[in-house]
């Protein structure tokens, strides 16, 4: 099959290599599935970097990617779930960095696997599963409800505009740190729009003079302003700022869970969440991708089509 590859750690682009490598085997409680789009996430490129290496192990060539949408072609033995022609989407994250979805075909676990909602397209349904189970935890470790008052920083972004939506499902008032260009996008899912940068505070004390009742920093930065935003009693969570630990808050990773996965399919069928695709890119261009999600100021989700 073709893949995307890179053999060491880098942060040069030119690291990553296009071209054959084997197909992936299929184990019990596993299935394989054909690559129809695979969502680019800022962990991709931090991964080839080494910036998880005192984390996960990985064994080189290592093939990038933790998101993807699919068709099943072939299960595994004791892999009732699934069959092949199922439509599909999972965040794929194995405990090794290795055999990603920047390629042909992927094999998952069952369990990290779940049904494709009709109403996305292939690329949509790839920007999904990381980011929106990333932004889903989230708004679970913070209760999320209504009668809530939440602060997104980074609303525009891939996992912030899917938060956004959730919780405006779940009945929160939503205010959505963004640039000011993004201003009428944030709006459009629902958050009331507040630029970032110099004066923020005051700029959401405007909005909410008592505080906000919790803070969801999807961008790193921001524990001062969350803390000096946050009402007595606020709860507040982080998935770029370990600090937030220490600080009365939770710093957040999402795991594979192909049942969560499937709860924001249930959004999707409902109408409450759409996944906005910035732009996709070809298997070969994975490089230029990863070029776009570093500059931090894309709008939405990024996507590979093999």
């Amino acid at each position: 099959m073709r893949a995307v590859t890179y053999d060491a750690y880098s942060t040069d682009d030119s690291a990553l290599k296009y071209g054959e490598v084997p197909d992936p085997k299929v184990g019990p409680g596993q299935v394989l599935i054909e690559v129809r789009a695979a969502g680019v996430n800022p962990v991709d490129w931090k991964l080839m970097a080494g910036g998880l290496e005192g984390m996960m192990d990985a064994v080189f060539p290592v093939i990038p990617g933790w998101d993807v949408a699919g068709v099943v072609v072939k299960t595994g033995p004791d892999t009732p779930e699934f069959a092949v022609g199922d439509e599909v989407m999972s965040y794929a994250r194995k405990d090794v960095v290795h055999g990603g979805t920047f390629a042909e075909y992927v094999t998952v676990s069952a369990s990290a696997v779940a049904r494709k909602p009709t109403g996305l397209s292939w690329a949509q349904a790839a920007g999904l599963p990381l980011a929106g189970m990333t932004a889903l935890r989230c708004l679970k470790r913070l209760e999320v409800g209504p009668g809530d008052v939440l602060l997104v920083h980074g609303a525009a972004g891939g996992v912030g505009s899917l938060g956004v939506q959730i919780a405006v499902a779940h009945g929160a008032r939503v205010i959505g740190t963004a640039s000011e260009g993004n201003h009428d996008f944030v709006r459009s899912l629902g958050a009331e729009p507040v630029s970032y940068g110099d004066g923020l505070i005051e700029r959401v004390r405007a909005l909410a003079p008592s505080g906000v009742s919790a803070v969801a920093d999807f961008v790193g930065g921001q524990l001062e302003a969350t803390l000096a935003l946050l009402a007595p009693g606020g709860r507040h969570v982080s998935i770029a700022d370990p600090g937030a630990d220490q600080q009365g808050g939770h710093w957040i990773w999402v795991r594979p869970d192909g049942d969560a996965l499937a709860e924001l399919a249930g959004l999707v069928d409902r109408g409450s969440l759409t996944v906005n695709v910035a732009a996709t890119y070809p298997l070969a261009e994975t490089a230029a991708a990863f070029q776009a999600s570093r500059s931090g100021h894309t709008r939405g989700k990024l996507v590979i089509e093999p």
